[in-house]
């Protein structure tokens, strides 16, 4: 046997699915006659024989018969519906039930099988919640090298593209609430396991739940694994970080199939930068559907400018040309640092002040910290998401913190998360000139105090990689 044919699947479930789907119709349809049955007959012996008729021609028994056969009627229908609806959940169940047109599909037939279905233990929702160029792919592939994590790497980027690509009249009245209303619905789906509901805004539209245009797939190991990835193909340790790998090897992705793999997991995390401050998620904390705990990761707004100028060069051309000439631009957007700075702190002061629906949900981890000590600050990360650390999540940490990156390919792709985590912690210092260090500074200077970056008062002080930056400091989960 072949390896295609050794990730093949018995469609025992389907079966077992339509048996169940079946008897219990029937019962409910034989239920339903015998209760109209019995009542007629009853009410038909109470009225002739079994009662005596009182003055006016009325009968003692009769209407105390029927509210009893009434009551056990709704009580016998009740178990049958409960019987119904036990017998359509499972992996069959809500965004990709396996109805009949999809059973001609060879996929399809095998979505049901009982190998798949959804872990009994309680599912964990994981938000890991950051901002760009912070370190976030890194900490968020160490949530992925989980078996039992569902991961998907920005979903929030299609409703984002969504809106932007809207005519020009729609997006004069569509206001920051109604975009972070958009935001938080799409992850409540995510988290559900509702994956059709990302159909609304992936362009273009996919085609019989089917899609190219997934944004980051290769990010994520249960997109481009069984059931998902029909060939049973994983990435091989050597594959080098190339966005298009898992859309060769796998094809298009199937929606229905992501669903699928999505309930038969134990958890879900997803990564995002596209939401601002942590109050923003406040609604979706509180949801009694959620089981929601939000790693909030952050890092030096120094490192994060350095960080993008290199990423999105044509963004941040004013500042290259201020870093390589020492003269700030007058056309320079300070609000691209600023803005970062402002939204930092306020979720940060928010997570401090411990209310009430962020006790238990909220870690503040900075990237500084993980990319010192990556096992201990993954294990702390774990065991606040309710996870267990596996040995190839140590075995991936190994790997890709302590890598000299020889290959020129890994350096060029933009998400790359093989790197000598110590070393690039604060390499920024080498990259940006005291200039803007400065103007940072002082732009930032209550995010890098609330946060404990020390500030640099002169161009060789920045440059001396002997005397950390980031002070100590110890965050506990809010509780």
């Amino acid at each position: 046997m072949n390896s295609a044919e050794g990730h093949q699947w018995k469609p025992t479930g389907t079966s077992v699915s339509k048996l169940h789907m079946y008897v219990a119709l029937k019962l409910n349809t034989i239920v339903c006659v015998c209760v109209c049955v019995c009542a007629y007959v009853a009410f038909q012996h109470c009225q002739w024989k079994g009662c005596r008729v009182r003055g006016g021609g009325r009968m003692e028994c009769s209407w105390k018969t029927v509210l009893l056969l009434v009551c056990a009627s709704l009580g016998v229908q009740y178990t049958a519906i409960r019987t119904l609806r036990d017998s359509l959940s499972g992996p069959c169940q809500g965004a990709y039930r396996c109805q009949s047109r999809h059973l001609r599909d060879s996929r399809w037939r095998t979505s049901c099988d009982d190998s798949w279905l959804p872990m009994a233990s309680p599912r964990k929702h994981i938000l890991l919640f950051a901002t760009t160029r912070s370190g976030s792919s890194f900490t968020g592939q160490l949530l992925n090298q989980h078996p039992g994590v569902f991961y998907v790497f920005e979903p929030l980027y299609h409703v984002q593209q969504a809106f932007t690509n809207s005519s020009s009249r729609l997006r004069r009245t569509l206001d920051r609430r109604a975009l972070l209303g958009a935001y938080r619905d799409l992850l409540l789906n995510l988290y559900t396991c509702e994956l059709h509901f990302m159909e609304n805004y992936i362009r273009p539209e996919p085609q019989d739940h089917i899609t190219s245009s997934f944004f980051r797939r290769s990010s994520s190991h249960a997109l481009c694994s069984p059931p998902v990835c029909s060939d049973g193909v994983v990435a091989a340790a050597s594959d080098p970080p190339d966005e298009t790998w898992c859309p060769k090897k796998c094809g298009a992705l199937n929606l229905t199939l992501a669903s699928m793999s999505c309930l038969s997991r134990g958890h879900v995390a997803v990564k995002t930068v596209r939401v601002p401050e942590v109050g923003d998620l406040r609604t979706l904390t509180e949801d009694p559907r959620l089981d929601l705990k939000i790693v909030h990761l952050v890092r030096d707004p120094r490192a994060i400018l350095a960080s993008r100028m290199m990423a999105f060069s044509d963004q941040f051309r004013a500042w290259k040309i201020w870093n390589a000439t020492g003269r700030q631009p007058r056309y320079v957007d300070l609000s691209q640092i600023t803005s970062t700075c402002k939204d930092m702190a306020a979720s940060v002061e928010t997570g401090l002040q411990r209310p009430a629906w962020l006790r238990g949900r909220y870690l503040l981890v900075r990237y500084e910290d993980l990319a010192f000590n990556p096992k201990d600050k993954a294990s702390e990360i774990y065991k606040f998401a309710g996870l267990e650390m596996e040995d190839r999540v140590r075995t991936w940490i190994a790997k890709n913190t302590n890598s000299n990156a020889s290959s020129p390919s890994e350096w060029n792709y933009r998400y790359s998360t093989t790197r000598d985590s110590r070393v690039t912690a604060e390499s920024w210092r080498l990259r940006l000139g005291f200039d803007i260090v400065r103007t940072v500074q002082n732009l930032c200077n209550d995010t890098l105090a609330l946060l404990g970056y020390k500030q640099v008062r002169s161009a060789a002080e920045l440059k001396n990689l002997s005397q950390s930056l980031v002070e100590h400091r110890t965050f506990q989960p809010v509780t």
